[in-house]
């Protein structure tokens, strides 16, 4: 608990003044509940057993403005706990996600993205009410509990300390029962964290499932999961709700012990009975916030928990690292025997090939062969393992990475569409001019059918672009890396889902800014690389060969078959 405490302690000093108000709401309601107890002695001595009269009408008064008083308190500092709390979660799952998305692709191909929706919504939830609600009923009843203990030992001194040596003791079952929930904390956050993975990964799915009617064994492989978390669940419910039980179990101890003494000092005329009764109601009211504080304790296990698996993403460093100097434009990339592992796997083996400003060269190959690897040399998504990648005569490392990827854009076959408007969708991540975005779909090929909707490029799109064709969302892609005006243009199958008028269309496109820019196009399809000035053929990981499309079918017998 205290190493959670710690962590996240320099949060609260940007909060002064509402913590300042929160500590005065909560002495109000430690004070007046001390008093509440304390006001039990003049009832019985003064009322009842002196009948005084005028305490009769004075204490009620003092009784209802000591419950207002630690009302307005409870609701004071629930109200500014519970805003210090969200905002502190607020600013710290903004980080968290900060942080993810500069992590490498490598960590996003490692981790299932169920399993970081899990980190940055279910984890940082389970440390919100720690930060909030659980630290100021830590404040809160230990105040409560510290002012009703010392009207204990104002009305009794010796009863006082049978209690103050009973109570603690509990301390020890208590800790070994939170020690114990912790650790089942983590296997139920990695749980829930399976069963966010599995969502994500069926609805990401849904049309396979439709197609091959597989419904109902998702729906039984869901609930598999499910019942794995229930079971643990269950688990860390049993273990929690051993807490309560212990802590009234030592309570009677100490409530049997105080009555036998107690009755015997009433008996003997030592004690008075409002004195007795006034200790003995501040005694239990004391059990109450101690219970609570117990409760607590174990519930910050499962906040400490998930602060763990935070800090074990926070504390990850990207292994791919941007240099210091800025990238202005591409005037040549070299690749000088670049190779590439993906761990055991090697994807790229001492790949050598050139391509200067107002070129295109393709990459054509089977699939898998290592085309698209290069393409991610290139953007920096990996690193080679050997051999050297430059850019204008300088190795691409010491490059920064914001500059190199602002200098190249991408176009894949997997198109990605945001829940946003067209011009939204096409302008992604920069200021959204209207004239550059229609003047980028025009080239797309897509302007037509926009211009023809009721809203235009104002037009909403759903999720994943479910409203549009699976060629209208590749021209949406197209478009897009043709806003930021790239000098590197890569083309990875991007036109595999167009029609043949449509790829004409963009193939003007190319051809039109090829003079301006680098471009590079991996296909399949070898109708996408007939206006490259250079092919290169690769297979396994390697060049195969390389030259022009005519050179090639006369000397190349890999390029044949794959021609043919």
């Amino acid at each position: 608990m205290f190493e959670l405490i710690r962590a996240y302690w320099p949060e609260y000093r940007h909060y002064r003044g509402k913590l300042l108000l929160a500590f005065i709401a909560m002495t109000m309601v430690a004070g007046s509940s001390a008093a509440i107890a304390w006001m039990i002695k003049p009832l019985l001595d003064e009322i009842l057993v002196h009948k005084n009269e005028a305490m009769l009408y004075v204490l009620p008064v003092y009784i209802v403005l000591a419950y207002l008083v630690k009302g307005v308190g409870a609701y004071v500092q629930l109200y500014t706990m519970g805003f210090v709390g969200q905002d502190i979660v607020r600013k710290v799952r903004d980080r968290l996600l900060n942080h993810l998305l500069h992590l490498d692709l490598a960590f996003f191909h490692r981790h299932h993205s169920g399993e970081l929706i899990s980190r940055v919504t279910g984890d940082i939830g389970r440390i919100q009410n720690a930060v909030s609600n659980s630290m100021a009923t830590v404040i809160r009843e230990t105040m409560t509990a510290v002012a009703l203990i010392g009207v204990v030992i104002y009305q009794s001194p010796a009863l006082a300390f049978i209690s103050l040596v009973v109570i603690p003791a509990a301390y020890v079952p208590v800790n070994l029962i939170s020690r114990r929930l912790r650790r089942v904390s983590h296997t139920t956050q990695a749980r829930n964290a399976e069963l966010t993975a599995s969502l994500s990964e069926m609805f990401s799915n849904v049309e396979a499932i439709k197609a091959y009617h597989t419904e109902t064994f998702e729906a039984n492989r869901f609930a598999q999961v499910n019942q794995s978390c229930l079971d643990i669940s269950m688990k860390s419910v049993r273990i929690g709700g051993l807490v309560v039980p212990v802590m009234e179990l030592f309570s009677s101890f100490t409530g049997a012990a105080v009555i036998a003494v107690g009755g015997m000092q009433v008996i003997d005329g030592s004690m008075t009975v409002g004195a007795f009764f006034s200790f003995m109601t501040a005694l239990f009211m004391a059990v109450d916030p101690i219970r609570r504080l117990s409760q607590t304790y174990t519930q910050f296990q499962d906040a400490v928990a998930a602060h763990e698996r935070i800090h074990a993403m926070m504390t990850l460093d990207p292994e791919v690292r941007g240099g210091e100097r800025e990238l202005q434009d591409v005037s040549s990339i070299d690749f000088d025997n670049a190779s590439l592992a993906y761990g055991d796997k090697t994807a790229l083996r001492e790949v050598s090939l050139e391509v200067r400003k107002g070129e295109v060269i393709a990459l054509v190959g089977g699939s898998g062969g290592g085309k698209s690897s290069i393409a991610s040399l290139l953007l920096r998504f990996f690193d080679a393992t050997a051999g050297l990648v430059s850019v204008n005569g300088q190795d691409i490392r010491a490059y920064s990475l914001t500059s190199v990827r602002a200098r190249i854009a991408i176009v894949t076959q997997r198109v990605h569409i945001f829940n946003d408007s067209i011009a939204a969708n096409v302008a992604y991540g920069a200021v959204l001019d209207e004239e550059r975005v229609i003047a980028a779909l025009r080239k797309a090929n897509l302007w037509e059918h926009v211009a023809s909707l009721p809203e235009g490029i104002h037009t909403q799109l759903n999720e994943a672009g479910t409203n549009l064709s699976g060629g209208q969302r590749q021209r949406i892609a197209i478009a897009r890396a043709l806003f930021r005006n790239p000098s590197v243009l890569i083309l990875d199958e991007a036109t595999s889902a167009l029609d043949n008028q449509s790829e004409a269309a963009v193939m003007d496109t190319i051809r039109a800014i090829a003079p301006e820019i680098i471009i590079i196009v991996i296909a399949h399809r070898l109708k996408s690389v007939e206006l490259a000035d250079r092919i290169y053929l690769i297979q396994d990981g390697q060049v195969i060969c390389q030259g022009k499309q005519a050179e090639l079918l006369r000397d190349c017998v890999h390029f044949r078959e794959l021609y043919q």
